[in-house]
């Protein structure tokens, strides 16, 4: 088993490290380059966004290469009552609608409804061809078999909803790809700690390797982005890989592992579900994007973006290292970890943080509005001398009526 984990993380390494150049390449030429043309972006110069197909590229090499050798060693069977062939098969359909549709957008830039239905295309590929969450055994509900609808139903709404989770944390340089490494290393140890079936392990070390080979280009300051096409694959693969490696374990607490190794993005894209359904009143304000972000707070409270990045990096291993903990050696000792990371957290976040000015100004990305501390904003209640900080949470600007999520600093 060892020998197959250092081949699938080695080889999507190598393939992803050598592919990326020439992506970046390709990226202006295709045109797939994120021009920061409104303030919600992080970046201010024009940036290649075409990462995905190198990423895409060393997984696929590094996996199709194991299968074939392991088949041949039989070390694996595709074709047994597990049905390993039909659904690997499934899954690698699946990639492909999520790379066309995601392609497109990446070059051309489609409506987010049209990018939606990629998914769902996507996930219901991946559910025809076998890949469901099926016979869970919850303590107290006594769920031992899902019906074939409600199966089809979870599992389309987990690769849908994780795809998207994925998708909308990709705010920073280097913060889905590595997140996504994070919470690929946690689930390559639950998998092994579990027994899971061998490809599930060499799916999910294939995915790590092909993210380390990438990240040196896209860690701040980044070279390119992962793109559209980058984190949709990424959700995508995640999603279906935590089912293939939980298939077959009948406890509770192994079921939602993958739920809370993935919390950070998870929780990320509720929150900002909910937080657009509060301010537009619609589902169509779920499409429109925002700077409410978690990694955008944390800019916000005064961390540089390479902060705020590892910052979110230390949670989603927190996140890990708790699932791990939590599968080994049970709920007791899983939280007093949480608390203690916790503690030490609350304790030193103060020394790492950026020195803010008291009269540091606000810019409004929709109007241009900009706050100035000194002066307030007195019609709204607002004394001089009170910081953006400090500001009511459903405080709006006076000129757009847009919350405070908008609102990013003023650089002269």
């Amino acid at each position: 088993m060892w020998g197959n984990i250092a081949i699938a993380f080695l080889l999507a390494f190598i393939v992803a490290l050598m592919a990326t150049p020439y992506t970046i390449k390709i990226a202006g030429k295709v045109g797939a380059v994120d021009i920061p043309k409104d303030k919600r972006r992080m970046h201010k110069k024009a940036m290649p966004k075409f990462g995905g197909p190198a990423v895409i590229l060393g997984f696929l090499v590094s996996v199709i290469y194991l299968i074939i050798v392991m088949s041949i060693e039989g070390s694996i069977f595709l074709f047994d009552s597990d049905e390993y062939g039909k659904k690997l098969l499934g899954f690698f359909l699946g990639i492909i609608v999520i790379a066309i549709t995601c392609i497109i957008d990446d070059i051309k830039t489609i409506k987010p409804i049209a990018k939606l239905a990629g998914q769902l295309v996507a996930a219901i590929i991946a559910v025809s061809f076998g890949i469901r969450i099926s016979d869970i055994d919850i303590p107290y509900f006594a769920v031992s078999d899902l019906g074939e609808m409600l199966q089809i139903i979870i599992t389309i709404i987990w690769i849908v909803g994780v795809t998207n989770a994925i998708n909308l944390i990709d705010g920073l340089d280097g913060l889905s790809s590595g997140i996504t490494a994070i919470s690929s290393v946690s689930l390559l140890i639950i998998f092994i700690l579990n027994g899971s079936p061998a490809i599930a392990v060499v799916l999910i070390t294939a995915l790590t390797g092909a993210l380390v080979g990438f990240l040196p280009f896209n860690f701040a300051p980044a070279k390119t982005f992962i793109g559209d096409t980058g984190s949709n694959f990424l959700g995508y693969a995640i999603s279906i890989i935590s089912i293939l490696g939980i298939a077959k374990t009948y406890t509770a607490v192994v079921i939602v592992l993958p739920i809370i190794v993935l919390g950070l993005p998870i929780f990320d894209t509720l929150w900002a579900i909910i937080r657009r359904l509060i301010k537009g009143k619609s589902i169509k304000a779920v499409f429109k994007a925002d700077k409410g972000h978690l990694h955008h707070r944390i800019v916000r409270m005064g961390f540089s973006q390479k902060q705020a990045v590892l910052i979110l990096y230390g949670i989603s291993a927190s996140f890990g290292l708790f699932a791990i903990i939590l599968f080994d050696s049970g709920i007791w000792k899983a939280l007093s970890f949480l608390l203690m990371v916790i503690a030490a957290i609350a304790l030193g976040y103060k020394n790492f943080k950026r020195d803010k000015s008291t009269d540091e100004r606000f810019e409004c990305v929709e109007c241009k509005y900009i706050y100035n501390p000194k002066f307030g904003n007195e019609k709204a209640g607002v004394k001089p001398g009170t910081s953006f900080d400090d500001l009511p949470d459903n405080w709006v600007c006076p000129v757009c009526g847009e919350g405070k999520d908008m609102f990013e600093i003023h650089e002269e």
